[in-house]
C-alpha cells in the first residue's frame, strides 16, 4: 500500500505520531521504513533491510536548476562541485580520503528540481559518512580560489556536453518544448553563464536554499532507524545549525500544470557529427499525474527495449538506426514526451516518418495482441530488479519526500503497472499524438535533412 510521509493527519492516523512527526510501516520483504521530523524541520527517512551489511545515505536539498534566478544561473550546479572542496574543518583531501580508508563512495547529483549529495559505506561506517556530508552541507567554505579552479572545470565539463550529439539534441529539445520555463535551461548552466555568475551569487544560492528545513535524509541498508537520527542530530549539532523545536519542513512544489509556450517545428543544429540525431516530441505528463504507469507501458511498448515498436521497425526490420527509443520526463508542473533516432542525415527523413507512424499507429489501432502482459510484465520485473540495492531504496525514499510526501512499496507498484488496461494506452497515445510537435534535428546536414522530412 501507499504510506504517507508528509504531516496530513487525515492519512494513516493509527500508525503516524504527528506530534513526533514519525511514521513507521512494513514493506515488502521484510523492510521497514521509518520517518521523523527532528526539530528546524529536517527530515530523516530510512529502510531497514535485514542481512545488508552496507548503507546507502543521501543528503537532500529541494531546490534544482530551475530555482535559479538572474545572475545565479549555474549555481546550483557550481554548489555541487564546491561542497566537495572543503570546510572550515575539512580540506577537499580530507573528505576524499575519509571515505577512501574505509572503502566508501561518495557523489553527487543536480537535477532540475533537487540535489543529492549521497555515499555508500559499510554499516558500521555510517557515523562518518552521516558527519562528513553534514559538514559539508551546512558548512562549505565556496573558497573564492577553489570557486575559480572549478568554474573552469566546469566549463569543460560543459565542453564535453556540447561534443555530445545526443545531449545536444535532447538539450535543444527539453528548451523548445519548454518554451521559456525555467525547466529548460539546462542544469549546468551555459559557457557563459558560468563564466558570468559571481561567488557572492553562489553563496547567497547556498544560504537561502541550504536550510534544515528544506533538508531531507534518506538511508537504506543495515541500520537502524534511531541510531541514524541521533547521527543526525549530533552532526547538526557540531555544525552549529539553529534547529528550533516544531519548525515545519519546507512546503512542497505545487503540482499545477504551468502554462508553457513551447517552440513548435523543426529546430536544426548543424554540427560536424557524424550522424543526424533526432529528437520528436511535445509536452507530457507532470510529476504524479494519474496517466503515469500508462505512460510507462506506452513507452516500454513504443520504444523501451529491443522488442519495442520504435526498435522493431527502424533497427531491426529497416536497419536504419542503432539506437532509437521513446522517453518521458515529469516535473511538478510540467512534463515532456518523445522518441529519439541516430542515423545517417540521408536516412533521418524517413527515420522521423516511421517514428510519427509508430505513435499513431498505436493511438489508432490500440495494443496488439499479448503486448499488454508482455510490457507490464517488463516494467514490473525491471522495477523490481532495479531496487534491490540499498541505493535505490535510498534514493526513492528521499524522492518520495520531496515529490509527494506518499512512499508506495514495491508490490503496490507492482499491481499499479499490472492495473493498467490497453484502452488508458491508447487513449494516452491518441492524446499525445494528436498535440503539436517539436523536431529537434542536429548534425552535418540537419537542416537538409529537416527540410527533406518537411517536403
Amino acid at each position: 500500500m501507499p504510506y504517507a510521509l508528509g504531516l496530513e493527519p487525515e492519512q494513516l492516523a493509527e500508525e503516524f505520531d504527528y506530534e513526533h512527526g514519525r511514521l513507521v510501516c512494513a514493506t515488502e520483504g521484510g523492510n521497514e521504513v521509518r520517518r521523523s521530523v527532528l526539530p528546524g524541520g529536517v527530515r530523516v527517512l530510512t529502510e531497514r533491510m535485514p542481512g545488508q551489511r552496507s548503507v546507502a545515505l543521501g543528503f537532500w536539498l529541494g531546490v534544482g536548476s530551475r530555482d535559479e534566478t538572474q545572475g545565479m544561473y549555474g549555481s546550483t550546479h557550481f554548489l555541487e562541485h564546491l561542497l566537495f572542496k572543503g570546510t572550515p574543518s575539512r580540506s577537499a583531501l580530507d573528505i576524499a580520503e575519509e571515505f577512501d580508508a574505509v572503502g566508501g563512495e561518495s557523489n553527487a547529483l543536480t537535477a532540475k528540481e533537487h540535489t543529492c549529495y549521497y555515499a555508500r559505506v559499510l554499516s558500521e561506517d555510517v557515523g562518518m559518512a552521516v558527519d562528513v556530508i553534514a559538514d559539508m552541507v551546512t558548512s562549505a567554505s565556496i573558497d573564492p580560489r577553489e570557486l575559480e579552479q572549478e568554474r573552469g572545470v566546469i566549463l569543460e565539463e560543459i565542453a564535453m556536453d556540447l561534443d555530445d550529439p545526443t545531449d545536444v539534441a535532447f538539450e535543444n529539445f527539453t528548451a523548445k518544448v519548454m518554451g521559456g520555463h525555467p525547466l529548460g535551461r539546462p542544469i549546468g548552466g551555459t559557457p557563459s553563464e558560468i563564466t558570468q555568475v559571481a561567488r557572492d551569487a553562489v553563496w547567497e544560492h547556498y544560504a537561502k536554499y541550504y536550510t534544515p528545513d528544506r533538508l531531507v535524509i534518506s538511508a537504506a541498508g543495515g541500520l537502524e532507524h534511531s541510531e541514524v537520527v541521533q547521527l543526525v542530530l549530533d552532526a547538526l549539532d557540531r555544525a552549529g545549525w539553529e534547529l528550533p523545536e516544531r519548525t515545519t519542513p519546507a512546503p512542497r512544489r505545487v503540482r499545477t500544470p504551468a502554462v508553457l509556450h513551447p517552440e513548435f517545428g523543426d529546430h536544426t543544429v548543424d554540427r560536424a557529427f557524424e550522424q543526424a540525431n533526432v529528437v520528436l516530441g511535445s509536452t507530457g505528463l507532470i510529476a504524479g499525474s494519474p496517466q503515469r504507469y500508462a505512460m510507462s507501458v506506452l513507452n516500454a511498448c513504443l520504444g523501451g527495449g529491443m522488442s519495442s515498436r520504435l526498435f522493431q521497425e527502424i533497427r531491426e526490420k529497416r536497419g536504419l538506426a542503432y539506437n532509437t527509443f521513446s522517453f518521458g520526463g515529469s516535473y511538478s508542473d510540467a512534463g515532456y514526451f518523445g522518441m529519439y533516432a541516430g542515423c545517417t542525415a540521408d536516412k533521418a527523413p524517413v527515420v522521423v516518418d516511421l517514428m510519427r507512424a509508430e505513435l499513431d499507429r498505436l493511438a489508432e489501432e490500440g495494443l496488439r495482441d499479448r503486448e499488454l502482459d508482455k510490457f507490464t510484465g517488463q516494467l514490473s520485473g525491471a522495477t523490481i530488479l532495479g531496487s534491490e540495492d540499498p541505493g535505490s531504496r535510498m534514493s526513492r525514499l528521499g524522492r518520495s519526500e520531496l515529490d509527494t510526501g506518499h512512499f508506495t512499496d514495491l508490490d503496490e507498484l507492482h499491481e499499479n503497472i499490472r492495473a493498467v488496461t490497453a484502452q488508458e494506452v491508447q487513449d494516452l497515445a491518441a492524446d499525445l499524438a494528436g498535440r503539436p510537435t517539436v523536431t529537434t534535428w542536429v548534425g552535418t546536414g540537419a537542416a537538409s535533412a529537416a527540410n527533406a522530412s518537411a517536403s
